[in-house]
């Protein structure tokens, strides 16, 4: 494509999001009743940060809750690896944000990113000044990747994954995308497939490391926690792990096939303003509710009586991992790519996936080749083989092998710290190197 092509792209993108403003403040300030972290700081979606700053804080990008948890690893890394390190953390999203506060030390800073308008991304750079930038997992904005480079900032996309589907999207948009990609520094990608992928997109140098939730760990304090509950029920436990909308109903009408006396189910939606909606769907389908909001530490006797426990609260993952005999794999059930697979293993908890995660395809098939998970063709076969799971007297053998996968994989956040802080001084550790010329090589 020409540059004016990709000049005419770039102005019809900035316009339509500036058209689209006012919508997007009304729904912050829709979201704002609930979580009222989206009516904090207004100003800094648009680019407008109050305060001096010192300059030269090493940025990291994590919009939301799971990028923010994928981060800490790597944060904890570089901390290491550097110390004195000045941290600046922006999110997109109030979960994120709010998860972010507490990996933050004396002269952090923490913001909004604002919206990837040429005008409030030139603003953001020049208040902050960063050393370099960070961005997690999928975050390639083009309006921020054009003002990076104006501004001399070097940008790394860690922890990059791009699946097959969203590369096809990603050519319809090629003529905004790919030079965004063409201004990255350098892609720290989680597999080969995923690095091919990004060097033919147009990523100059794509390095295949690893995933960094491999080295996310489970706090033992909830581990603990959830072992605790599990002894005191006197029935299995089959989890529904971050669930998506869409999901939560037709479980729900399965659950009600399963005949008495049934094992406890706990449904942890991914999203906390659905918390509400989820505890209605469990109400109206006429199954006795407890909510995990309703007590401190220890559940109350007419929980462990309840049909369904509703896991409304935040940051208690391995709690309810740990809690459960058997997983079902949020996302997977329906072609909405599936959620986070390696927690469940990282805590000891075997896995039903459904035939839909192609945003965790490489560790979907590591985890089965394992022996720590199993794939089914759809959620009532799902249902069934979780409950013959959670009542399998071999089902100790699943926990140690889960162990033993999440494990066996770690190691990508000190890699990917050294590449980071490598653009700012420390030199490059060998690994498997892609250029946009050279894509076959990811295989």
């Amino acid at each position: 494509m020409t540059p004016l092509v990709h000049r005419l792209a770039r102005a019809l993108y900035a316009l339509l999001l500036r058209l689209g403003l006012p919508l997007y403040l009304w729904r912050l300030w829709r979201r704002g009743a609930r979580e009222p972290w989206y009516r904090r700081a207004w100003g800094e979606r648009l680019g407008l940060y109050r305060g001096r700053v010192e300059p030269g804080a090493l940025w990291l990008h994590a919009v939301s809750l799971g990028e923010t948890r994928a981060a800490m690893p790597l944060i904890e890394a570089l901390r290491e690896q550097r110390p004195g390190l000045r941290l600046l953390l922006t999110h997109g999203t109030a979960t994120g944000r709010n998860a972010g506060r507490a990996l933050l030390r004396d002269g952090d800073l923490q913001a909004w990113l604002p919206y990837d308008m040429p005008g409030a991304a030139r603003r953001f750079l020049r208040h902050f000044r960063p050393s370099v930038g960070v961005l997690m997992e999928t975050e390639l904005w083009p309006s921020l990747m054009r003002e990076a480079e104006r501004f001399d900032v070097p940008m790394v996309l860690a922890n990059a994954r791009l699946s097959e589907r969203s590369a096809r999207r990603g050519r319809r948009l090629a003529a905004l995308m790919h030079p965004a990609a063409r201004r990255l520094t350098l892609v720290l990608a989680q597999t080969p497939d995923d690095g091919g992928r990004l060097a033919a997109a147009g990523a100059p140098q794509v390095l295949v490391g690893g995933n960094l939730k491999y080295d996310m760990t489970p706090a033992p304090r909830l581990l603990a926690q959830g072992l605790q509950w599990r002894q005191a029920l006197e029935r299995p436990v089959v989890l529904a792990a971050v669930t998506r909308e869409g999901e939560e109903q037709p479980l729900l009408d399965l659950w009600r096939e399963v005949p008495l006396p049934r094992p406890l189910l706990v449904i942890v939606p991914r999203h906390p303003q659905r918390f509400d909606e989820v505890a209605a769907l469990v109400q109206a389908a006429g199954l006795g509710l407890a909510r995990r909001s309703a007590w401190a530490e220890t559940p109350p006797a007419d929980a462990a009586a309840a049909d369904v426990w509703l896991g409304d609260s935040l940051g208690e993952m391995p709690l309810y991992y740990a809690a459960a005999d058997v997983a079902l794999l949020g996302g997977s059930f329906a072609p909405l790519g599936g959620q986070n697979l390696i927690e469940a293993a990282a805590c000891g908890c075997p896995l039903v996936m459904g035939p839909h995660t192609f945003n965790f395809a490489h560790a979907a098939e590591l985890s089965i080749a394992a022996g720590a998970a199993l794939r089914v063709a759809d959620l009532a076969a799902g249902v069934d083989a979780a409950l013959k799971l959670a009542a399998d007297p071999q089902r100790r053998e699943w926990v140690e092998r889960a162990f033993a996968f999440a494990a066996s994989h770690r190691g990508a956040a000190q890699w990917m710290a050294q590449q980071v802080l490598g653009l700012t001084g420390e030199p490059l550790t060998p690994a498997l190197r892609l250029t946009s010329a050279e894509p076959k090589a990811a295989g």
